[in-house]
């Protein structure tokens, strides 16, 4: 059972359902659980060949799923204390993922939020221990496994081996993060990140070659920490590059606006005679909204080019200061429903800021540290 807290800013997860709403953070479902469930059903069918064995199973099932998301929401509450949203906690077949709007600055921060699950877990584990122990039902551990013995027993164990397992240090798991925490206390966070990150993917081949001798779940458990340990690494090292700068040093100043009132078939044109694709609209002399390549291409394939912009461009765009930080504005362009910000100094539009030109921003100054 895998479980992470990745940080993402974009929309809701596809092919997944919201169920729930807890302490005002939606709790969805990913389609592929579904699958997981019925896999348990029809195990316990073939093994159990009874309608009681089936309900067992999948019961066990849910009430773990139970543990997970207390264990997701331990991350998220944490994470709230430092005013840091989020976004949802959804369930897959590997266990649940908390969408934080990001991990805390602070390395004492990212250390309580990293902790909260794993705590979860034990706080779980230690309230079953005292019931079963003053109800006089439980056994002897040693007696009682994931399954063999009732629901209480197993999801006392299962806990347990959640706790054991998160806690692995394998980046970006619960306690890759607290050794990232711990080291960047000392290294700065961009070095304790590429030594965490490479433990974690030392660590996932290590998973990977057992898991193909032994168990191909935990293989694509060592695939999932080997990718999230990248992505993380890359995050961090972006972070790095853009501090300091500001989205004035990154912003297009050189774009073409449009007329509300103009045919789709004039921004056609204007992308097709060069490399730009998302336009500021204008409607009674003030930008009233953002055509974005998306939208002229849903326009198109759904009404044709004869329809005015206005009817295709999104009504609201988003703005930002040129004086604010590029790393808010990164954060800005993956919540947005488009790909693009406006760039405003006093009313008045000065410039645009894409995820293309933002990366090449980047680039370049990943170039000129080598220089």
């Amino acid at each position: 059972m895998a479980e992470a807290t990745e940080v993402r800013d974009e929309p809701r997860m596809a092919w997944s359902v919201r169920i729930a709403r807890v302490a005002g953070i939606p709790v969805q479902v990913h389609a592929t659980f579904l699958l997981l469930l019925g896999w348990i059903a029809w195990i316990h069918w073939r093994e159990g060949g009874t309608v009681a064995a089936v309900v067992d199973g999948v019961l066990f099932i849910l009430a773990v799923f139970l543990c997970v998301v207390l264990h997701e929401l331990g991350h998220a509450l944490a994470a709230r204390r430092f005013g840091i949203v989020t976004r949802d906690i959804t369930l897959l077949p590997i266990g649940g993922v908390a969408r934080l709007e990001k991990m805390p600055d602070k390395p004492a921060q990212e250390l309580w939020v990293a902790v909260a699950g794993p705590l979860v877990n034990v706080a779980i584990a230690i309230l079953l221990w005292v019931g079963l122990s003053w109800s006089g039902t439980l056994r002897p551990l040693e007696t009682v496994g994931v399954a063999e013995g009732g629901l209480p027993e197993r999801l006392l164990i299962v806990n347990v081996m959640l706790v054991m397992f998160n806690l692995i240090p394998a980046f970006p798991m619960d306690g890759g993060r607290v050794l990232r925490a711990l080291l960047a206390m000392r290294m700065g966070l961009l070095r304790a990140t590429r030594v965490a990150a490479a433990l974690g993917q030392g660590l996932a081949l290590v998973f990977g070659i057992v898991g193909l001798m032994y168990n191909p779940f935990l293989a694509f458990i060592a695939l999932f920490v080997w990718i999230g340990a990248a992505q993380e690494a890359n995050v961090v090292q972006v972070r790095s590059l853009l501090s300091g700068v500001s989205v004035r040093e990154g912003m297009i100043t050189d774009f073409e606006v449009l007329d509300g009132r103009d045919p789709l078939s004039h921004a056609v044109e204007r992308v097709l005679a060069g490399t730009q694709e998302e336009f500021p609209v204008i409607e009674d002399g003030s930008i009233s909204g953002i055509l974005t390549r998306a939208h002229l291409l849903k326009a198109l394939s759904q009404s044709g080019p004869g329809i005015p912009v206005s009817a295709a461009m999104s009504r609201e765009p988003r703005w930002i200061s040129p004086d604010e930080s590029m790393e808010r504005a990164l954060e800005l362009l993956r919540a947005a429903d488009g790909s693009v910000l406006l760039i405003g100094d006093g009313g008045r539009l000065v410039g645009l800021l894409t995820e293309t030109n933002a990366s090449e921003l980047v680039q370049i100054r990943a170039a000129l540290q080598h220089v």
